[in-house]
């Protein structure tokens, strides 16, 4: 019984794989691209929560949590300055460059994870 389920059982566990490195947020600028453009002089945000900012962060980083970020984005001003956005695992960071394009923010950079600085 077991032999017959196993090429199903390792398909499933394939795609389920595949599925995970697809999902799993990169961001869209690798962590020397990133460092390159913050020593250039581009604003480095951390859109975690002050919890999270508090227990340790990539130096120089502003905290605006995800939550806030429409409401502060004036402390990000001039539109057409580099932003690099970073969160824990990639996901806020993604919805954050999002809606800082959206605002009509023009260089807007994932960074993804805080790990991969």
């Amino acid at each position: 019984m077991i032999e017959r389920m196993l090429p199903t059982l390792l398909v499933v566990a394939v795609v389920l794989v595949a599925a995970y490195f697809m999902f799993m947020k990169r961001g869209d600028v690798s962590s020397a691209e990133a460092r390159q453009l913050v020593h250039a002089g581009a604003r480095l945000v951390d859109v975690r929560t002050p919890g999270e900012f508090a227990a340790g962060h990539i130096p120089g980083a502003i905290n605006i949590p995800v939550q806030q970020l429409g409401a502060r984005t004036g402390e990000l001003q001039p539109k057409d300055a580099a932003v690099v956005v970073y969160c824990r695992s990639g996901h806020r960071s993604g919805n954050a460059a999002r809606m800082l394009k959206s605002a009509g923010f023009a260089a807007v950079h994932d960074l993804g994870p805080m790990s991969r600085w």
